[in-house]
């Protein structure tokens, strides 16, 4: 009984006591560590990596093994090196042991290499990276690899690893954690193919932003430091350097030329450039006082900035005188026209279908112009895009110079089965001054004065203004709508400087709701509103209107003559012209008088009738002017000058018949 107890407690012992002493001595413990760590390894380097990138679980190297420099970039490839390693052995038993070692050089290269666990250095490649780290506290990791579907496929040997440095200059892997002793990437090159992408990726690397035209810009530069030299005192003392000085500048000048870009200058810049480099810096030697350059760059900045103010006015004077005057060739035009006029036999001068001027139920235009080659772009392209042209009825009225020529030219080209109908304005014999206010005013003593006086151009505020145009009956003609067409129950208005895209029949099927005139309204910018027309300091104004009232344009209008009858616009218009004597309430024009006549009498039409801007605005949209029924050419840039937008000509020209005798008389071409 002892016996068996005695053998109890010794199995005791050895279980609690001894058994633990020698499992943990070091020699099982190295067993232990060496099977985990082969174990991790393996599986490791099947590990596949998604969108979170690599894990660096690798055998644990000694510190001695890991001397590596601050701000490297690493370039990590695919895992499948140690896979392939490990399979390759024929024991199965072969340990890889994979370190990336490198010097930095001056710009922090480094060089890595591959080691073998017999002692063996096998380089991997000169896959050098360049990367220089102006300031290592703001260095984020970032990892950019590409998830595999399968275990053996190739990985992209393009992506890079990149390891930062914290504050202390602890290595970061790529979750941010520091790993001092495991902190080895898996690399793979083969070939020249792998020897080309780290190239690729190094050049991309070392890629600054490059400013386009460098060396013009600054030679360009030069000049202006060169001309401050000259005209400072402590310079100009020394003749030697104002004679050199004065000759860089020759020879700059003659390299730079018009170019205004680096391909245009000769192969002789790059040496100009720096032998006046070379002169500037002997300047700077001779002037070392900073504040003299800088009260100097202020002068001059200061008179470029007022010539460039003089230029704008002088720009834009330029651009209404261009305005005002006459084309050679369109002056031309109607002498010609004038001169065959008057040769035709009184039958050859009528026009047909005169019973259809007065049908209420055709389509009717009101057209006044003094321009032919105009009135004959409105009429040719209203045609083109008519359903049926035999409805359409055209009532042009012009001035007396115009008139034969007007007449001559729809006799020679005939708007197919629409009715043309051309009036002399002299013959309104109804339209006196008695009758009309602004007939009185255009030939007060003080219009005459405001129009004719010679001023200078940069010392007149409302120089727009001043345009023959606003002179002329034509211009107001359309406020006198139904005394002209009496027997009229709705007419459209068009301006001889629009362009019509579709078929306007449509407009006399609109119901304006009681409303005189269809307008579009052009409030989309602030500066068409009522505002920015009429002077609101003025009470009579400022009681009536809204000066935030949403403004219209003239161009395309269609009118109910019935409606303004019942309203008795006409008398309105004259009310406010009256009112308007000493130019208080607006400047001439006639969409301010517009505005207050039909004030709350305007019916809001669709955007896409009438798109205006192309004499003015090179930015109208394309998808706006392709869109519109009528495109308006409002202002100064109008298409048949040689001022006009270049880009929008091509809508007016296009139903200018340039081969047609009278043109080539004339000299005018597209």
């Amino acid at each position: 009984m002892k016996i068996m107890f005695m053998r109890s407690v010794l199995c005791l012992l050895v279980l609690t006591v001894i058994a633990p002493i020698v499992l943990y001595t070091d020699t099982l413990g190295e067993y232990f560590t060496y099977a985990s760590n082969k174990e991790l390894a393996e599986e490791a380097s099947s590990f596949k990596f998604g969108d979170l990138g690599p894990l660096n679980l690798l055998p644990q190297e000694s510190s001695s093994k890991l001397k590596e420099s601050h701000e490297l970039v690493y370039l990590d490839n695919s895992t499948e090196s140690n896979t392939d390693v490990q399979h390759s052995s024929s024991t199965g038993s072969a340990r890889v042991n994979r370190q990336l070692t490198g010097e930095v050089g001056q710009e922090g290269i480094s060089s890595a290499s591959l080691n073998l666990s017999d002692g063996g250095k096998q380089p991997l490649d000169e896959n050098v990276i360049r990367q220089v780290i102006n300031e290592p506290s703001r260095i984020q990791t970032r990892i950019q690899q590409r998830s595999s579907k399968e275990r053996d496929s190739s990985r992209d040997p393009d992506v890079i690893h990149r390891t930062g440095v914290n504050e202390e200059g602890v290595l970061l892997n790529s979750s941010g954690f520091s790993k001092k002793q495991r902190r080895q990437h898996s690399t793979q090159l083969s070939g020249t193919n792998s020897r080309e992408n780290v190239k690729v990726v190094a050049a991309k690397l070392d890629n600054h932003v490059v400013i386009p035209d460098a060396r013009v810009l600054q030679l360009k530069d030069q000049l202006i430091r060169a001309r401050i030299y000259l005209s400072l005192a402590a310079t100009r003392t020394n003749s030697h350097f104002i004679r050199e000085l004065r000759l860089r500048i020759k020879e700059v000048q003659k390299v730079l030329g018009e170019a205004t870009k680096d391909s245009d200058l000769p192969r002789s810049a790059a040496d100009k450039l720096k032998a006046m480099e070379q002169t500037l810096l002997k300047g700077k030697q001779i002037v070392d006082d900073c504040g003299s350059v800088v009260k100097k760059l202020r002068a001059m900045l200061h008179s470029v900035e007022e010539q460039l103010r003089v230029q704008r006015k002088q720009a834009l004077f330029l651009t209404h005188l261009t305005a005002k005057t006459i084309p050679k060739g369109l002056h031309c035009l109607p002498l010609r026209l004038s001169r065959d006029y008057f040769s035709l036999n009184l039958s050859q001068k009528q026009f047909p279908h005169m019973e259809k001027l007065e049908d209420p139920n055709l389509y009717h235009y009101a057209l006044f112009s003094d321009n032919v080659l105009a009135a004959a772009v409105v009429v040719n392209s209203t045609i083109i895009h008519a359903r049926d042209t035999s409805r359409h009825v055209f009532h042009i009225v012009t001035d007396r110079l115009n008139y034969a020529a007007m007449r001559m030219w729809f006799i020679a080209n005939p708007p197919g089965k629409a009715t043309i109908q051309v009036q002399n304005v002299e013959e309104f014999t109804w339209l006196n001054s008695s009758y009309s206010p602004v007939l009185k005013q255009l030939g007060s003593a003080s219009m005459i004065d405001y129009y004719f006086r010679n001023r200078r151009a940069d010392s007149d505020p409302n120089m727009k203004y001043r345009n023959p145009k606003y002179l002329s009956i034509m211009n107001h003609l359309r406020f006198y709508l139904p005394e002209i067409f009496p027997k009229l129950d709705k007419i459209l208005f068009l301006d001889d400087d629009i362009v019509v895209q579709k078929d306007l029949s449509g407009l006399w099927f609109l119901d304006l709701k009681g409303k005189v005139i269809g307008v579009v309204e052009t409030c989309g910018e602030s500066f068409h509103r009522f505002d920015r027309y009429l002077n609101f300091s003025n009470p009579l104004i400022s009681k009536t209107f809204n000066p935030r009232a949403c403004g219209w344009a003239f161009g395309l209008n269609i009118f109910d003559l019935n409606a303004w009858r019942k309203q008795n616009i006409t008398q309105i218009y004259h009310k406010w012209q009256n009112l308007n004597q000493d130019r208080q309430l607006w400047k001439l024009g006639t969409l301010p008088p517009g505005l207050i006549t039909f004030w709350n009498q305007t019916y809001s039409l669709d955007k896409s009738w009438h798109v205006l801007g192309l004499g003015y605005n090179p930015n109208v949209p394309q998808k706006d002017i392709e869109r519109a029924a009528v495109i308006h050419y409002n202002g100064n840039l109008k298409p048949w000058l040689e001022i006009s937008i270049p880009k929008y000509k091509n809508y007016w020209s296009k139903y200018v018949d340039y081969d047609q005798v009278y043109l080539h008389e004339c000299n005018i071409s597209p």
